[in-house]
Order: C-alpha cells, then sequence, then structure tokens
C-alpha cells in the first residue's frame, strides 16, 4: 500500500497570491486553519524558560572598550573582553495575549554570573592586556518581551523588538574583591552603566533570533510532516496570523506540490466561527486540500495492493452468501501462488458533509493463478464508502460503510469471454464491499500509523481526539502534551 497516503488524512497547518494582509480577505485562499487556545499557550509558556536559558547561554557578547574623564584621578581607560555567562537561573514565567497587539511574556528573577577580562588604566598608567584581570559581574534581572507576529518571508515571524531587561542588581567585582576600595567602586560603578547596556542589547537580539528560529523550525517540521518523496504541501501563510484573548489563530495554504504542478485554492469555505475554543488545539482541513492531495498520490502510482499465497486464501475464508465461482475456487485452491492485484484506475474522491466524508473511487483488479502467466480474472468496480477516522493510543483507525458497489466489467481473458449479470458478478461484488473495502481500509490504517510514528507523531502527548466533519471541511481538535523531543530538537539547532 502506498507510502503517502497518509497526507490525505492528517494535516497539521499551511503560491499563487501572496499573505494578505486582511485575515478576512484571505479566507477563500486558505486551505488549513491552526487556532492555538489559552491553555495550549500556557502549557507552551512553561517550556518558555528553556528557550530564555538558551538565548542568556548562547548569546555572543562583544568586546567593549571606553574612556572617562573622573574628578581628582584624570582620564580613565578600560576595555572587556571574554565575557561568559555561568551559574544561571530562572524564576517563573508568565504571559497573556493582547487582541490585535500580540504576546506579553514576563521572566521574573533571573541570576546569573558574567565573567571575563578587564583591562584599565587613570592618569599616567595603564595595565597592558598581558597583565589583563578577571572580573565577575553579579545580576538580578526581570524580563519583559512583548512579541508580535506578522507574516514574513510567507512564513509565522516574530518581533521582539519590544524587549526590556530591568536590573535589580549589578555589580561587578575585580579579582574576586567583594569589598572594593573607593576608587574600585567609583570605577567599577560607571563601567556598570556600559555593561547594561550591552547585555539588554546581546540578549534582546538573541531572544529575537531565537524567537525566529523556533518559529522557522516549527513550520519547517509542519512541512516535512506532510512530504513525502515527490508528494509536499505548501503551508506558507495566506495572512498574518490573528491574536485575540482567548487564541492565536494561523492561516495557511495549504497547496499540494506534486512535480511541477501546485494546485490552487481560490474559493475556501473557512470561517472562524467554525472553531471553538473549548480544546487546546484546532486544525480546519478543507476538502480542496485533501483532494489534490489524493489526485498527486494516484500520480504518484500509490493506490496499489497485491495479496497472494495464505493471505489471498484467508480472505476468502470469510462467509459470503454468494456462491463463489468454479473457477474462482479452483485458483485458489489448486494453484501455487495464487495472487490478487489491485488499484485505483480513477479517483478517489472525496468529499466531505455534516454526515461523514464519503469517498468515492474506481478500482481494476486482477486474479493471477500463475504469477508468470496471464491473469485469470481481470475486472473493474466502482464504489462510494463513507469513512470515519479516529486516533487513540498512538492508532490511527478507520471504518468504512460501502454505500454503493457496482462491478462495471469482468473478464475471464484466457477464454475472452465477459461476464455477463448474474450470479458470477454478484460473487464479485459482494466479495469487493465484505472483504476487499475492509482489507484496504486496514492496510490503509496499518501503513498510515506506521508513517505517522515515523514521522514522531507517537512522540506527543495527544487527548482525546476528535475528527469532526462538516460540509466541505474537517476539523481536528484536542488536547496536547508539550512533546520534550521537539525541545530538545530545537534547542540542538538553535545552539
Amino acid at each position: 500500500m502506498s507510502r503517502e497516503v497518509f497526507l490525505l488524512f492528517l494535516s497539521v497547518l499551511g503560491a499563487c497570491h501572496g499573505c494578505l494582509q486582511d485575515p478576512a480577505s484571505a479566507y477563500r485562499f486558505t486551505g488549513t486553519v491552526c487556532r492555538l487556545t489559552y491553555p495550549a499557550a500556557v502549557v507552551l509558556n512553561e517550556k518558555t524558560t528553556k528557550v530564555i536559558e538558551a538565548a542568556f547561554q548562547h548569546a555572543r557578547y562583544p568586546s567593549m572598550k571606553g574612556e572617562k574623564s573622573l574628578a581628582f584621578i584624570g582620564r580613565v581607560k578600560y576595555g572587556l573582553d571574554n565575557l561568559e555567562i555561568y551559574n544561571l537561573t530562572i524564576g517563573r514565567s508568565a504571559f497573556e495575549l493582547r487582541p490585535g497587539e500580540g504576546i506579553a511574556i514576563e521572566i521574573s528573577n533571573v541570576s546569573a554570573v558574567f565573567k571575563g577580562t578587564i583591562q584599565y588604566g587613570y592618569g599616567s598608567w595603564l595595565v597592558n592586556v598581558s597583565n589583563s584581570i578577571d572580573f565577575e559581574i553579579e545580576s538580578q534581572i526581570d524580563l519583559g518581551i512583548n512579541p508580535k507576529l506578522y507574516c514574513g518571508n510567507g512564513k509565522v515571524a516574530a518581533d521582539t523588538s519590544d524587549c526590556y531587561l530591568n536590573f535589580h542588581k549589578l555589580h561587578l567585582h575585580l579579582q574576586g574583591d567583594k569589598e572594593p576600595n573607593w576608587l574600585k567602586k567609583l570605577f567599577t560603578n560607571f563601567i556598570t552603566l556600559t555593561v547594561k547596556l550591552v547585555i539588554k542589547g546581546q540578549i534582546c537580539k538573541e531572544i529575537n533570533k531565537a524567537a525566529n528560529i523556533l518559529a522557522d523550525f516549527i513550520q519547517d517540521t509542519a512541512e516535512q510532516f506532510l512530504s513525502d518523496g515527490d508528494i509536499s504541501v505548501d503551508i506558507s501563510l495566506a495572512a498574518p496570523p490573528v491574536i485575540t484573548a482567548n487564541y492565536i489563530e494561523s492561516y495557511h495554504k495549504g497547496l499540494t506540490n506534486y512535480k511541477n504542478t501546485t494546485a490552487v485554492i481560490d474559493d475556501s469555505v473557512f470561517h472562524p466561527s467554525h472553531l471553538t475554543e473549548n480544546r487546546m488545539l484546532y486544525f480546519w482541513v478543507s476538502d480542496q486540500l485533501f483532494n489534490p492531495m489524493i489526485s498527486a498520490a494516484k500520480q504518484d502510482g500509490c493506490f496499489k495492493l497485491n495479496i497472494s499465497g495464505e493471505e489471498l486464501i484467508r480472505l476468502f475464508q470469510t462467509d459470503l452468501s454468494s456462491v463463489p465461482p468454479q473457477f474462482f475456487t479452483k485458483c485458489l485452491k489448486e494453484s501455487a501462488s495464487p495472487e490478487l492485484r489491485v488499484w485505483c484506475s480513477s479517483g478517489p474522491f472525496l468529499n466531505t458533509s455534516t454526515i461523514g466524508t464519503t469517498v468515492s473511487a474506481a478500482a481494476s483488479g486482477e486474479l493471477y493463478c500463475d504469477s508468470e502467466g496471464t491473469a485469470m480474472l481481470s475486472f473493474q468496480t466502482s464504489v462510494v464508502v463513507d469513512v470515519t477516522a479516529s486516533y487513540a493510543d498512538k492508532q490511527l483507525f478507520l471504518h468504512g460503510k460501502p454505500t454503493e458497489v457496482s462491478i462495471m466489467q469482468a473478464l475471464l481473458p484466457l477464454q475472452n469471454q465477459y461476464l455477463q449479470k448474474g450470479a458470477e458478478v454478484e460473487f464479485l461484488r459482494e466479495a469487493v464491499e465484505k472483504i476487499g473495502i475492509p482489507k484496504v481500509l486496514f492496510v490503509l490504517q496499518t501503513e498510515l500509523t506506521r508513517l505517522l510514528d515515523k514521522q514522531g507523531a507517537n512522540l506527543f502527548d495527544i487527548y482525546n481526539p476528535e475528527m469532526l466533519p462538516r460540509d466541505g471541511y474537517v476539523v481536528i481538535q484536542m488536547d496536547f502534551g508539550f512533546p520534550h523531543h521537539l525541545l530538545v530538537e530545537f534547542l540542538k539547532r538553535t545552539l
């Protein structure tokens, strides 16, 4: 069964249109939407300190040089080099969603020790570099960041320029001297003012860098999750993210790319009223995203299934009301290696409504009694199946209810004889309905689960996921626990 088929059923986020500034104007170009509610933001905020720690610890502080005239001393020259951070601890983190503006984040009680070397001199005497003196800076800081989310190069980007540090303590000690004399104290006091500016500038710069790396990392991860082989999905933004007091919502194009072809969505039915605020995370996925993915998968030669040997024989031990034709029974019982080859000859086409998701397709099949010979039976069938999907215990389940099954053509190639309507055709129709469709769904859900695990979905803590069919789209809603592995991989990338 195909590798890429999982793209038909699971999507997580978002080239013919640019990023429109008005979300309402962009709705009709939107293939998928992500809504992250306030409770989810609380979970994510619990990991904020790890990102802030990375920003502090891996900021690169430039060397500082300066001079100043002091009364009774003369001109003082100084230089600070090799500034590094040690013993970092962070207190608590709090946040607020500000409608139409951004996110307010407060990081309280950040304690750190900065160490480095200093060269300084005053009057006519100057200590040279070879005689530089070690120093320590003790600090206790409150950090405030007010990120604003916007559309940057088609992706969610963060502007954290509204960033400030409130220093409760910033003391510079020379050579570990905790009780400096009046001269050293006067000297260190004015250097401390310079250090404050440098630390603030570098920390805020690093936080802005980390925030955008995180945004890119999440979106790149989503694109990789939705890509396999020549099939990929463009999840670039259709409009800037929207922030309310209760959720953050992003609108993505959701355009399927296959080789040199890109799908088009220009009449999407999305409206924010389609989503509620009761769960932590929502994904809105349009049929207009699913169907181009299905078409690409078919073009890529995906929808094929071969069943042979004992597995095939066991399948047809299913009780059917129709009597199997003699040629069919003989093939299964007397052949050393019977094989059934089935493939999708047209479609599938997916249509979602409030009563469920209906998949219609035409399939062809061939039964071989000898894999090296000519097919003993060739047939074409048309099916319509109502499909529902669920996810539990890290396993995807597909449930199908056939509503229409017909045999369009059946041929015995060796006899060059078409089977007419009657018992033999009815047997094929019943076999497709009661054996073929359940087998395809079982193989599909097994393969989808394997591929989801391969992409790391099983590493997420997903609680009570629901897939709700609506008119022209599906809403996937869930609660979750932030996956530790995602944070680890992000920090590795950041470092």
